[in-house]
């Protein structure tokens, strides 16, 4: 039953706490967190071919051809320069800036005429903002992409390349990690990324079918898996192509990409492979480009199927480590962690992008949960101790046993100065004779309980029980400010409780009780005494013992105590030098004093 019980209250914790675990999943508050880890663990540089490079407008070329934007000529001539071999023409070339209206016509016409090549993507994007929309069957829906604005080149040159388009959209975190496939052409078609185009126009220059098939979800972006911080890819600038200060050969059949590389142009992102340093835009574009070459297709598992294997874990890892041992607990958790990390790297590695925090964070509150109900039950374990075990040993015992100290719980001793009490009811063992076994017990519970409350009462630390005899000493485990009076204090409070004991035994049983009690004070071997198996937590040596047998001299409801108590209580006790009594071990010149009165 308790073990049911025990079964039953795991299971409920575990529940909540996976049920809660799910709920903040939910509720998206550790997207940055998550997020940042994935970065780290996912995205990671790797050596390139040369098949994408940039050359960027950089900020020595700011100053060669003035503030940007420049003459569209510039533009036509670095066009013009890259295809005037045919033989070593790039495969693809990418123009990461938009050429939207008309602004001189000779320019313009340059750049038209250069981009007849056939080789050259244009750059066109799309603004998107949320908007009320309306279904066919009347119901309102939020489009978040609804189209605002589209800017495409202007009209003579659109006719003459590929388009391509070039947004690029943070997630919620401020990081570039998505790329959108297509945007709506406004004519009820859409526009492929440039990145594709390129990728498209590479293949076609080396005779092969385009055949990456990116994992869209279902606002029409992909996982990007990057291959180069920023700086990797640039090679030449604009300068170096137009000043013929570059080799022909490194960009033949290659994809070139160009675009602005200058923090004055505000063309700049903050990439998952590198936080500390912004990528440019066009480096963005090398990297997906890179990625459709690679072939990395990524697909991000379903987050409603993460959260529900995520809820399950937890529930399991709870109740597992609240059944394991903490032994076990430790290295298991670590286990346990280690490989979520290890998974999550491996799935990443076959194509499917999973929240990298939730799977080990769910193990550590496991782990945390279960140390907690670990700790909980010790605690109720230790409480259940106390209160059955402590109507055996006194709470000042108990305390000291309890704590988590190797040393309390030696066999050791320790030497201290203290008031030792014992009490014993006079006549029992010949009033028990003629009792039934019934009405003993109750009689000696009662005088027990009385002895006891008494010690518990002046703050003494209660030994033992032998037969009717009860011991307890002052001083120790805990210290006390005056452990003679206190002990001289329970004395008295036995005698006058023992007057209203004795009249209620009287009525009950026609028997009555009174006690003979002797108190000592001195030095004492006070600690856990016995064996591995048994010990019992008492103080021995000759002040015990004397105060023993004061305790078997004293007649009915007196109080015997010797020289050391008496000097110590001063003036605040009356007592009476007893004549001469034989104590066992002593000298005729031990001097005994019965306690009469205690201010």
């Amino acid at each position: 039953m308790k073990r049911t019980k025990k079964n039953c209250r795991i299971f409920g914790i575990a529940l909540a706490v996976a049920v809660l675990y799910a709920v903040v999943l939910s509720s998206g508050i550790l997207y940055t967190a998550d997020q940042t880890v994935a970065d780290g663990l996912y995205q990671s540089e790797r050596a390139l071919d040369g098949t994408v490079i940039v050359i960027g407008i950089t900020g020595e070329d700011l100053e060669n051809f003035g503030v940007w934007p420049w003459d569209r000529s510039i533009m036509a001539a670095v066009l013009e320069t890259l295809n005037r071999d045919e033989e070593l023409r790039p495969a693809a070339i990418g123009v990461d800036t938009l050429y939207v209206s008309h602004t001189n016509p000779e320019s313009d016409a340059a750049l038209v005429e250069a981009a007849k090549a056939g080789n050259v993507v244009l750059a066109c994007s799309a603004e998107f903002d949320s908007t009320l929309q309306f279904a066919e069957d009347g119901n309102a829906y939020m489009d978040d992409f609804s189209l605002q604005a589209l800017d495409l080149p202007f009209p003579e040159l659109r006719e003459q390349a590929v388009l391509g388009h070039i947004n690029a959209m943070y997630d919620v975190d401020g990081v570039l990690r998505h790329h959108l496939w297509a945007i709506p052409d406004g004519n009820g078609g859409e526009i492929l990324s440039m990145p594709w185009q390129l990728y498209s126009m590479y293949c076609g220059y080396w005779g092969e079918e385009p055949d990456y098939t990116p994992a869209l979800n279902h606002s029409g972006f992909w996982y990007v898996d990057y291959s180069a911080k920023p700086g990797t890819y640039l090679e030449y600038s604009v300068s170096d192509i137009l000043s013929d200060n570059y080799d022909p050969y490194l960009l033949s059949g290659a994809i070139v990409l160009i675009g602005p590389y200058d923090p004055a142009l505000t063309d700049s992102f903050i990439a998952p492979i590198e936080h500390a340093e912004q990528m440019y835009g066009v480096e963005y574009m090398a990297n997906v480009t890179s990625a459709m070459l690679n072939g990395t297709v990524k697909k991000e598992v379903s987050d409603i199927l993460q959260v529900i294997l995520v809820t399950v874990l937890c529930f399991l890892l709870v109740v597992g480590f609240a059944h394991l041992r903490m032994l076990f607990m430790v290295p298991g958790f670590v286990v346990i962690t280690a490989g979520m990390v290890g998974v999550a790297r491996l799935l990443y590695l076959q194509g499917r992008v999973v929240h990298p925090l939730w799977f080990p964070l769910g193990a550590i509150i496991g782990f945390v949960v279960a140390v907690i109900e670990h700790y909980a039950v010790a605690a109720g374990d230790k409480k259940a101790i106390r209160n059955v075990f402590g109507r055996y040993v006194d709470p000042h015992i108990m305390h000291d046993l309890l704590r988590e100290d190797s040393d309390s719980l030696g066999l050791e001793g320790k030497s201290c100065d203290i008031a030792v009490l014992f009490v014993d009811i006079r006549g029992f063992t010949s009033m028990s004779e003629g009792m039934a076994p019934e009405q003993v017990v109750k009689i000696l519970n009662e005088y027990l309980t009385l002895t006891s409350d008494s010690v518990r009462k002046n703050g003494g630390t209660l030994d033992k029980f032998v037969g009717d005899c009860t011991m307890a000493f002052w001083g120790a485990p805990m210290p006390c400010e005056d452990p003679i009076y206190q002990a001289c204090c329970a004395a008295r409070d036995m005698v006058e409780g023992s007057k209203e004991l004795g009249k209620r035994l009287e009525e009950q049983f026609g028997r009555s009780v009174a006690f003979g009690i002797g108190v000592h004070y001195g030095p004492a071997v006070v600690g856990n005494i016995g064996s591995d198996f048994r010990m019992d937590y008492t103080a021995i040596g000759d002040t015990v013992n004397t105060a023993s047998r004061l305790e078997s001299n004293a007649p009915k409801g007196t109080i015997y105590v010797s020289r050391a108590v008496v000097d110590a209580l001063g003036d605040r006790a009356d007592v009476t030098k007893t004549g001469p009594i034989h104590l066992k071990g002593k000298t005729d010149g031990f001097e005994i004093f019965t306690l009469d009165h205690l201010r």
